[in-house]
This record gives C-alpha cells, structure tokens and sequence, in this order.
C-alpha cells in the first residue's frame, strides 16, 4: 500500500507541473527575461527566494523533471559563483537520491524480480566497484543524470555511497553551468555552454578513472615483478603444468589459436579422470550392474542368475577401457595439434621460466610469458595410527592392484561417504565383496537434500552394503592368528569402539590439491587449499594461472575443462579483454544406481542462503519408459522463483539421471524457463518426458483458476 500510495503522489505531482504548464518557468528564454525579477525578490526576501529555490531545486531533480539545467544557470545569474554553486551542488545531490531511493522502492524488487538472472553480472560489478563506475558517469555531463539516479536505484550500491559519489562527481559539471550563469547576458541558448572542446574535454574526464586504473594495474604489475629479471624474448607463448582434463583443455586452446605451447606431465596423458577416476570407475560400475541385473533377471521375465564370471577379467576390462580412450588424451595426438609434450617434472623459479626435470634425468629451461598450472589433486589418507602397517588403496592405486587379483576382496572397507565412496561400495558388493562403508558424518552424500541421501543409502543397503553412519575412525590394527594375518579399523560410536575386519581398505575421504614441489612457496604464490586465485584464474602474478583441482572450488573433470578455457584466453589474450570465469551452472552426477545428478540449488542451499523458492517434483515411477524399462523410481525435483518459472535448481534421481540433467542445464545457462521446456517435444517414450512432465507439474500448479472458471461458464452457456 505503501508503494502504491508513493506512485500516486508523484503521477501527481508530474501531472500538476504539466496541467499547470509550470515546464514554461523553466526554460532559457523565461530565465533571461526574469532576470530582473527574481534579482528584485532576492533583494527584497533574500531567505525566502534563497530557501524556496533550493526546494524547487531539490523537487525538479527528485522528480526528474526537465529544467535542472536552467535552475543551475539561475543559481549562478541570481546568487552568483560561490552561493550559486553550495546551492546547486547539495540540492541536486540530494535530489538525485531522492530520485534514486524512489526509483530503488517503486521498481527495483519487481525488476529484479523478473531480470535477476540476466542483471546478476551487473549487480555483481556494482557491489564490487560501483562508486568507481558512479563517479565515472558523473563526470560527464553528455550522460542524462536523472537517468543515472533511477538505473542506479535499481542495483544494489548504497544510498550513502551514491549520494557522496554524487555530491563530489557532479562538481565540475556543476562549475561550469553555474559559471555560465553568472554570464547569462551574454549566452543566446544553453547549447553555448558547451563547446565541442569543453565537452571532449568532459569525456576526457570521464575516461581518465578508467585510464587512472589501466595505468594502476600496471604499477602493481610493477611492484610485483621488481625483483625478477624479464627475458628479452621467449621461448614460448604459453606453458601448461599437468595434463589432466584443465591442462590438455589449455593446452589444446593455445595450439588453436597458433600460440606455441609446451605441456608438461610427469606421469600418465590424463590425469586422475582417465587413469584413475572417471574412466576406470564408470566401467567397473557397468560391469557391477550388469550383474546385477542378471541377478534380477525375473523383473525382466527372464530367469534370475548368480552371475559367473573372472575378476580378473572384469579388471582386464577397465583396463581395456583405459586404453581404448588413451588415444584422445596421448603424446601423439597433442602433437599432431601443434602440442609440444615434455615428460617430466616441473618447477617454476621466475614468473616467466619454468624448469623442466625430464623423465630421463636431463634438465630444460623454457622462458614462456604465461603459465597454467594445472596440476590436479591426489586422494587424502587419513592420519589413522597404524594405517600403513595395515595398508590401503585409494581411487589412484586400487585398479593396479586388484588387477592382480583373481577374486575380489573378501571383507572391503569403504572409508567415506562422498561420491567416489558410494559408487566403490555398490560396484564392489555388486561383484562379490562383502561391503562396510563408514561415514564420520551422520548421512552418506551430505551435500544432497536429506531424501536424496536416505535414497541413496537405501540402495546400497538393498545390495547389502553395512552403512555405518556418526561413526568415527579411530585406528588402524592388525595381529596373526593361527598364522594368519587379521587387519582391522577400530571405529567409535557413541563412546563406544567396534572393531571391523577387512581384507582390503579403501580410503575415499576426499582429495587434496597437489601443491608442493612447483616452486609456488619461493615466488610466493598464496596457497590454502588450493591455489588462491581471482575472479580470472591469476595468481599473485598476473601472468601465471591455475585451473583444474589444483585451484577449486569443485573437483570436477567438466569444470576443470571449463576453467581450462578461461584461463588459457586470460593468458594469451588477457592484455586486450579479460574473462572472470563463470560458476552460475555448475552441474554433477554420483553414478550409483539410482544415479543423483544435479545442477543449481538444493533444497538445503536454498534453505542455508536464505533464498526463496517454489519446489515442483515429478515421481518417475509414473514415466511410461520407465516402466517399460522396469526402472520405475526417482524423481525429478525443480526450485523456482516463488511464482516464475526462472529454474533455480535441478535435482533427478533416477536411471541415466545425468544424461537427463542436461536439458536443464541448457535451460539455466540460457534463462529459458520451464515454459520453455513444457512447450518442446520429447520423443515418446522416453525417459527425458520425465523433465517436460515435471514443468507440467509446475504450470498445472499455476492454472489460473478464475480464468478457468469464467471458461467453464462460457462452455456451458455455448451447450444451450
């Protein structure tokens, strides 16, 4: 009520200045006619017109009526320079944030409202440098100021900022009117004020706090590279540490765009993803489904079977299947791109050279005018006492070693709840191992909504995985029994300890950034976590970049690659348009069975942020293929802006759950609603119906109902 008794004051207000034709007080030609006038009031009331006119000052601006600039010209020919300007420069501020302030409680909720998405950039840059960028367009008067007050009252700078900015970015705009005015006999119209010089000369002023900070960032580049000596020329455009999913993206980019490039890996072309994780991992989880399924033969009418087969060869297998995609990520494929591919270890000892320790003892040196290190992340294992007297395997060891084996681990141990400790612990009791997963935590996949985690340890507990939950490690123990070694990891419980035997531990607890021994510490580069970087994935120096694990905030291969793109444009092109990296959609999938995949906001996250939202969902055991394909479970659950369909965040549950995430994906990055998605055709039948169902649910939620009443009526009065 508020807001819309304050829009029916100032339609008012607008519309008695117009009825009453008062714009005719405000002109040129009335001015210089008046002169004489307002000269004999001042005399006569000096107070009265001094005070009178800083409030009709003060209404003009607030109201964003035209006249400002004549009121200015009168400030000068009536009170003269110094009177002339206190006046103008305190009451045009203060009516400009007044302006700003109505502009902020009239329009700004419902544009923000219907624009957030698309003015998120904006509101960003505002938040961080908006005096800067305010202060700027204050200089030059060529920029309409009453437009100025009503686009900033819809972002998030502050009132006290706008109005200091404002007061001090309008002095000199201010000066030279009030000036004119004192001059008024002379000027013929207000075109004269501004000459084509005087007004370049106004954008000059504008510009220089954007060259004034061009010329800054050169001064702490500067400061920063003082106590290196810069080689003359280069041996390269661009070197890349580590060839995983961020440093072959890299390098792929520069040897693209004809820059020469050097990667450098000391192990294996692919990182954690193709060796150790992604690969390895999603074929030993087809080949554990596919067994279960036979186990599950009668769900298909078929008979249910005990699997027979050699894990021996279902290892083979992963191995087989590493090979076979070897090829995208190999020595000769980069170098048929342009790649020049060095094996060994690297060590940056200057911001523009990198030494290279080969693989067969010899030393390179390259000097390279930027730098990518992208040199991943390696499995955390717990400090447990006596833990490596037991023995463990973690995500990059266990596929040699049980490639060795000819039946698999009798009692395993998942150590971890995340991800990578899900999916072991279904693969492994799916192909014969008997499966404990402990979880310090009081719920395995903690980072999904609390039905996702009760789903997801429901389905390892339906293949027989122990799940223990709250349970802490505590140690590791081991003693010979009848000469025969016995391991164990003693974990407590509410006070309580518990001794678990295991023929074989894995530990999935996480993995750390690889940060030691690049000669980050002796150049200074900041490291907690990971590598400390901006918004353009620089370090301390401005031309070595980080990308990939090694620099967060998520540990994927697909935002490794993202990031790779940023990083690699920075570097090569970051002295002409530089690129902050982007992490508004950010999808993920666990690949148990039922797979978890999402992109966007939780229901936890929402909560947690304190954002608004609507939740639709969509149970897949209604999906007609889903049926058929006897994979009738999960859902798909939907966060909107409370009455918009503008996607806040994706969560499906189900089989092939991340190709089908895809599609919202799209759909964020791209702001189509789900409107958008209801209104495109899916093949029937499909599990991807399962995303139009879901919009479906959300428009069936918002039927207009009072429309849909007066249509009933129209259709029984057109039945007679």
């Amino acid at each position: 009520m508020k807001k819309i008794g304050l829009i029916i004051l100032l339609v008012m207000l607008i519309a008695v200045f117009f009825i009453f034709d008062l714009d005719r007080w405000l002109t040129f030609e009335a001015l210089k006619q008046s002169q004489a006038q307002f000269a004999d009031l001042r005399a006569a009331s000096p107070w009265l017109v001094t005070s009178s006119f800083f409030i009709i000052y003060i209404a003009v601006t607030a109201l964003s009526l035209p006249g400002a600039t004549i009121m200015t010209l009168a400030a000068g020919a009536l009170f003269g320079l110094m009177t002339g300007m206190v006046l103008v420069s305190f009451a045009s501020s203060i009516g400009a944030t007044l302006a700003f302030l109505v502009s902020r409680n009239v329009l700004r909720d419902s544009i923000q409202r219907r624009f957030g998405d698309k003015l998120k950039a904006i509101n960003d840059g505002i938040a961080k440098d908006g005096a800067f960028y305010l202060f700027t367009l204050r200089l030059v008067p060529a920029f309409p100021f009453f437009l100025i007050n009503l686009v900033m009252g819809l972002t998030p700078i502050r009132t006290t900022t706008f109005y200091v900015v404002s007061q001090v970015g309008m002095l000199a705009g201010t000066l030279v009117y009030v000036n004119a005015g004192t001059q008024l006999a002379q000027l013929d119209s207000p075109s004269g004020i501004l000459s084509p010089g005087l007004l370049f000369s106004f954008v000059l002023l504008g510009v220089f706090p954007l060259l004034a900070r061009s010329v800054v960032r050169r001064i702490q580049r500067r400061r920063i590279f003082a106590r290196w000596k810069r080689p003359k020329h280069f041996d390269r455009n661009l070197v890349v540490i580590g060839a995983g999913a961020a440093g072959l993206v890299s390098a792929y980019i520069a040897a693209a765009v004809k820059a020469r490039v050097t990667l450098i890996e000391a192990h294996k072309m692919g990182g954690d993803c193709l060796n150790y994780g992604c690969v390895p991992s999603k074929a030993i989880i087809k080949s554990a489904k596919l067994a279960q399924q036979m186990r599950h033969g009668d769900q298909y009418g078929l008979e249910a079977l005990e699997p027979k087969f050699s894990f021996r060869s279902v290892m083979a297998r992963v191995h087989d299947i590493i090979r076979l995609v070897e090829p995208h990520d190999s020595i000769e494929r980069y170098s048929k791109l342009g790649v020049e591919v060095l094996q060994g270890y690297a060590r940056i000892i200057d911001p523009w050279t990198v030494e290279i320790t080969l693989n067969d003892g010899s030393i390179q040196k390259l000097t390279t005018r930027s730098i990518v290190i992208a040199a991943g992340a390696h499995p955390f294992v717990p400090p447990l006492p006596g833990i490596d007297e037991v023995g463990y395997l973690t995500s990059d060891t266990l596929w040699e070693e049980f490639a060795k084996l000819d039946e698999p681990p009798k009692r395993l141990v998942v150590l971890g709840g995340g991800p990578i400790g899900c999916e072991l612990a279904q693969s492994f009791i799916r192909l014969g191992s008997q499966v404990t997963q402990i979880q310090r935590g009081p719920r395995i996949m903690p980072n999904e909504d609390e039905e996702v985690s009760a789903l997801a340890r429901s389905a390892l507990e339906r293949d027989g995985v122990t799940v223990l939950t709250g349970h802490d490690a505590v140690r590791c123990e081991h003693d010979v029994k009848e000469g025969y070694e016995r391991k164990f990891i003693v974990v407590k419980n509410n006070g309580e300890e518990h001794r678990i035997e295991f023929d074989a531990l894995i530990c999935a607890v996480g993995r750390v950034a690889r940060l030691s021994g690049y000669g980050l510490e002796d150049l200074g580069i900041e490291t907690e976590r990971t590598v400390v970087t901006n918004e353009y994935l620089e370090t301390l120096y401005p031309n070595i970049f980080a990308a990939g694990d090694v620099a967060g905030p998520y540990q994927f291969t697909h935002t490794a690659a993202h990031q790779a793109w940023f990083a690699a444009v920075n570097a090569l092109f970051g002295e002409f348009k530089r690129f902050k990296v982007d992490y508004s959609v950010i999808p993920w999938c666990t690949f148990i069975d039922p797979e978890v995949a999402r992109v966007g906001l939780n229901e936890q996250e929402a909560k947690a942020k304190g954002i608004a939202y609507e939740l639709t969902k969509y149970g897949i055991d209604d999906l007609d293929r889903a049926i058929a394909d006897s994979a009738a479970y999960g859902f798909v659950k939907v966060l909107t802006v409370p009455g918009k369909d503008r996607i806040l965040g994706v969560t499906i549950v189900g089989e092939h759950a991340g190709d089908l995430l895809a599609e919202f994906v799209l759909a964020m990055k791209h702001g189509l609603g789900l409107n958008k998605i209801l209104g495109t055709i899916h093949i029937y039948p499909t599990l991807a119906e399962a995303n139009k169902y879901a919009a479906g649910e959300w428009k069936r939620a918002h039927a207009p109902q009072r429309v849909l009443a007066w249509l009933e009526r129209y259709h029984t009065w057109k039945r007679g």
